[in-house]
């Protein structure tokens, strides 16, 4: 018993340049999902299971540390001056 495919190959004629376009556009997003990929999983799943970071980007906050955003907006007003 065989199974159907949800898709089907189609061949389509165009000019060169439509085709390098395409290209070019699906170049971009795969390098564009894959750069996403890498620093969620850099940035999200390293922290989370305290390994260390693979690809050593800067993160502002040491993994596991944790600011109450009251802190936060506290030291960001002393920084500038700013009184509430």
């Amino acid at each position: 018993m065989s199974q159907e495919s949800p898709t089907e190959p189609i061949t389509v004629r165009t000019a060169k340049e439509i085709v390098s376009q395409i290209d070019a556009l699906a170049r971009r997003r795969i390098a564009r999902a894959t750069t996403s990929s890498i620093w969620r999983f850099d940035n999200i799943w390293m922290p989370i299971t305290g390994r260390s970071n693979a690809l050593k980007t800067a993160s502002p906050l040491p993994a596991g540390r944790v600011r109450l955003a009251e802190d936060v907006f506290a030291d960001i007003a002393a920084k500038y001056g700013w009184k509430g």
